[in-house]
């Protein structure tokens, strides 16, 4: 067991892929034994072994969270994590890195896709990160995963960040780079009326509030993928109070990005701009709406599916139980994780065209 924790140790002090991926394929007897050694003082049964190794390792450690006080730490930071845990790059045929001359900004978008020949249709993905952190970087690995097993193009959008930009920029660019997207069609090679949006965490939100905004201008989304989105920033749900500490996403995260999101810039909780739970959820796109068990923002994603569905929109909902915040980036470490990804992929897909 020594043995093991010094392997866990090198995983987070050094933050090696490699030791990563080792400690994933350890059982999950020897993996709830670390968690044990690390006196790991939460009781999660369900949650994943090796996620509950690798919190465990760095509460040891004295880590918690990822966006802190200071903000540019926490951007590198993030982006040196992710680039610590990267593996073999899933491969797509056509990987572009585009400058979008917007009406509201230029901005940088990564354009995937798995085959460029054909005429497919086309997902604009917003990265999570709390509105404060995160790029095309940090989600790369994961737009690779979507394009491939979700067979579609994707266009990565890399929308500016707070609290330097304000909630009304942020929408604006994300609003701006889907209507650009739709005038582009021909140019993508996009099948008609088949534009989504998606995205994870703050960008979840992002994709959420862009269905809205747009439900009956020419280019609202045709679907919605909304993975663990944050919804709603003035009401705190159960499952806030029970997974809020010794997980990815804290209590302290949640204050840090509703201050640098909301307060900041003197936003209400309640608008829907940023609290899309509070907007009008009818006639919007179809969406497939995707929580973690062991995450803050579990039961405000799945009251928002309820009310989508309340308002007459299609609805699949899907919830994984074993996994907590931010676990598709977590695919490059995870078999676990990626199978998740990769499944969650296919079944959007197959959601888009039954919808369709």
């Amino acid at each position: 067991m020594t043995a093991m924790y010094q392997r866990l140790q090198t995983v987070l002090d050094k933050s090696q892929g490699t030791a990563a991926r080792l400690l994933d394929r350890l059982p999950s007897v020897a993996q709830e034994g670390l968690v044990k050694t690390l006196k790991y003082p939460y009781i999660y049964p369900d949650l994943d072994p090796f996620i509950k190794c690798l919190m465990a390792a760095q509460l040891k450690q004295g880590k918690t969270g990822f966006i802190g006080t200071d903000i540019q730490k926490s951007r590198e930071n993030f982006e040196l994590n992710m680039q610590a845990i990267a593996g073999q790059q899933t491969e797509v045929k056509s990987v572009d890195d585009l400058k979008l001359p917007l009406q509201s900004a230029t901005i940088f978008a990564r354009h995937y896709h798995p085959a460029p020949n054909k005429k497919l249709p086309l997902i604009v993905f917003y990265h999570g990160g709390g509105f404060v952190v995160g790029s095309l970087e940090t989600h790369d690995e994961y737009c690779r995963l979507l394009a491939t097993h979700a067979n579609a193009q994707v266009l990565s959008i890399g929308y500016p960040l707070a609290p330097e930009a304000s909630p009304q920029q942020i929408v604006k660019v994300c609003e701006d780079a889907l209507a650009w997207v739709h005038q582009h069609s021909k140019q993508f090679k996009i099948l008609k009326n088949r534009i989504a949006v998606a995205g994870d965490s703050a960008g979840g939100n992002l994709a959420a509030v862009i269905a809205q905004r747009s439900a009956n201008k020419v280019y609202a989304p045709h679907a919605q993928l909304l993975i663990y989105p944050v919804v709603d920033f003035k009401s705190r749900h159960p499952s806030f109070y029970a997974y809020k500490e010794g997980l990815v996403l804290t209590e302290q995260d949640v204050d840090n990005v509703t201050e640098y999101y909301a307060l900041r810039h003197q936003v209400e909780f309640d608008d829907p701009m940023i609290s899309p739970t509070y907007g009008n959820t009818k006639k919007l796109a179809p969406a497939y709406v995707i929580t973690a068990r062991h995450d803050v923002l579990h039961d405000e994603g799945s009251i928002y599916a309820h009310k989508l569905q309340q308002g007459g929109v299609k609805v699949f909902y899907q919830e994984y139980v074993d996994q907590t915040h931010g676990f598709i980036n977590l695919t490059p470490i995870s078999r676990r994780a990626k199978k998740h990804v990769i499944e969650m992929s296919k079944n959007f897909r197959r959601f888009w065209d039954k919808n369709s």
